[in-house]
């Protein structure tokens, strides 16, 4: 029988013999990871900056004004030029946390279900890592961010008000003449239904061409920002207004390691690795990211209470 090199990719419904050699190729693994848990991590869209973490932690500035401490100054013909100094932000220091977990597979569960129990325990890691690290990171944000108004009203009451208390948010931020420019909501995941069924909002919005949340159960952009819902805010009934290119970044610390493989994509920082444990027959998968959530301007976010 003749050899074909390469050989074909593996199916991930074939016989045990395809199955197993797709859980001893790490980047196989890792690429069924990523298009699991592709553009799953709130925590990297408001967190947007991308750090490396060398050594376990992280030395950064915070608060670190837009202006220079004077202001120009008119200079007459001939005149030496004033100097002013250059204010640097409050130094902080933050520290990585390994968050990881395996997840054993038999060969039992593979030989009388295929791939289901491979599905379905890459799923659930990347359903609890997301979780995690989101809440981890929106908890660093809701401590940092002291700026905050109460909504006019609840957006679940009969008369809400909730793109007037919005867009004055946006106006406070962009009056803080720091140059932030809100771009995306984070809210829970009732706030978002209360605002998608909005009738004010509703009335405000384009039917002709279908994207209507009506038709899509999807939410517009709305004066500019993108609405986030999540389940992993600290506090329900709080809203965010982000300045996503300026609130920070995750740092991230490659560890390496024979086996890791990156999983890349939409999960940045994410390693995996498959572990064959003959005594047991079965395999071990483990999914694992190394890092730390940086709040590096804390005004370029607005909590709105209430709602």
């Amino acid at each position: 029988m003749p050899y074909t090199y390469p050989p074909a990719a593996p199916s991930i419904s074939g016989d045990n013999i395809t199955i197993s050699r797709f859980l001893k190729d790490p980047t196989l693994i890792a690429r069924r990871l990523r298009t699991l848990a592709e553009q799953r991590f709130i925590a990297d869209v408001l967190l947007s900056g991308r750090f490396d973490a060398v050594g376990g932690s992280i030395a950064y500035e915070q608060n670190e004004s837009l202006y220079s401490d004077r202001a120009p100054e008119p200079v007459a013909p001939g005149a030496e030029y004033p100097l002013t100094s250059i204010s640097e932000g409050t130094a902080q220091l933050a520290k990585t946390v390994n968050w990881g977990r395996d997840s054993e597979i038999t060969d039992v569960s593979i030989a009388r279900r295929k791939m289901d129990p491979v599905n379905r325990a890459l799923i659930k890691q990347v359903n609890q890592m997301v979780k995690t690290v989101d809440s981890v990171a929106l908890a660093a944000i809701a401590s940092q961010v002291t700026q905050t108004s109460a909504a006019a009203s609840a957006w679940s009451s009969g008369s809400p008000t909730i793109l007037r208390d919005v867009l004055k948010v946006v106006a406070n931020i962009r009056a803080l003449n720091e140059g932030f420019e809100p771009d995306t909501i984070v809210v829970d995941d009732i706030t978002w239904a209360n605002a998608m069924s909005d009738p004010n909002i509703a009335n405000l919005l384009k039917r002709e061409d279908g994207l209507a949340p009506i038709y899509t159960g999807n939410f517009p952009e709305i004066a500019g920002l993108r609405f986030l819902p999540t389940p992993n805010l600290p506090v329900a009934g709080t809203a965010f207004v982000v300045d996503s290119t300026q609130l920070g970044g995750m740092a991230d610390e490659k560890l390496g390691g024979p086996g890791y493989v990156s999983a890349g994509g939409g999960i940045p920082g994410v390693e995996v690795k498959s572990i064959r444990d003959d005594l047991k027959d079965l395999y071990r998968l483990r999914a694992r990211r190394v890092t730390v959530p940086i709040v590096v301007e804390p005004r370029a976010a607005w909590k709105i209470t209430g709602v």
